[in-house]
């Protein structure tokens, strides 16, 4: 089984998801799809038995986009990555460093899906997953996305570590919004694997990932923070970020609009 692995050699913890369980997923999520659009076809042309040939036309190029575009983006939107075939096949979308998607991503997936996937019946699709080494599709290549497995064996999965307690919440008012995915890809690929490292190596990578981190959100590191835990902690106020803006979006769908308006997001 394949895992991300950096220039330095430092494997992260996600499993690429395979061709195989994607086609299947894609499958049933294309099932899903067409029943919903066929009985959405059957009702339109009930319902506009008595206009003309333009309007009907019109209606139903907007089912099209609405069921067949609109809805998979909306689906990966709001279930943060997990379409009906990828639940059912256990995977996931996630951004390339591993946190969840937001709407950018499924719809660039989505847009580029319709060419990939609908156009060219998956060919495209499948071409492109067999000749990337983790098996992305262009929709995810544009998109900075990585379909992963979900359901790995406990205890092979390599958790970030957390920082030390002195640091939590330290880093609450950093401006994270400019960080590029992949600086948070290898930072996240050297906290799981640090332990795994030389010494002078790995406090060389923090160092040199630290400063990197630093300029990105404009504020130093401060002085007398080991380079390592400067970054344990700042990935764990991201991740508690990522964790309040989830739990808001929860909130809202459960108590309607205005729920759960706590702080939240990762800038």
């Amino acid at each position: 089984m394949s895992e991300l692995v950096t220039g330095d050699a430092v494997v992260l913890g996600l499993r690429p998801a395979k061709l195989p369980s994607r086609a299947l997923a894609l499958v049933i999520d294309l099932a899903v799809v067409g029943t919903v659009f066929v009985l959405v076809s059957v009702g339109l042309v009930v319902a506009t038995g008595s206009l003309d040939d333009a309007a009907t036309a019109a209606i139903s190029v907007a089912a099209f986009l609405l069921v067949l575009v609109g809805g998979p983006i909306a689906v990966e939107t709001l279930s943060h990555g997990r379409s009906l075939g990828k639940l059912a096949c256990g995977l996931r979308v996630v951004r390339d460093d591993g946190g969840p998607i937001r709407f950018r991503h499924a719809l660039v997936r989505g847009a580029m899906g319709v060419v990939e996937i609908l156009m060219t019946l998956g060919v495209v699709a499948s071409l492109a997953s067999l000749v990337s080494e983790r098996g992305r599709r262009l929709g995810d290549v544009f998109a900075g996305t990585l379909v992963v497995r979900e359901r790995v064996p406990a205890g092979r999965s390599a958790a970030v570590p957390p920082p030390p307690p002195w640091l939590v919440g330290r880093f609450a008012g950093l401006d994270l919004s400019a960080v590029p995915d992949g600086l948070w890809l290898a930072v996240r690929q050297y906290l799981t694997r640090m332990h795994q490292l030389d010494a002078d190596v790995g406090r060389t990578m923090a160092e040199r990932l630290a400063g990197e981190l630093a300029g990105w959100t404009g504020v130093p590191t401060p002085a007398g923070v080991p380079a390592a835990a400067y970054l344990a902690a700042v990935v764990n106020e991201r991740q508690a970020r990522d964790a309040r803006r989830l739990y808001a979006a929860s909130r809202t769908g459960v108590d309607g609009p205005g729920a759960g308006t706590g702080p939240g997001g990762t800038g």
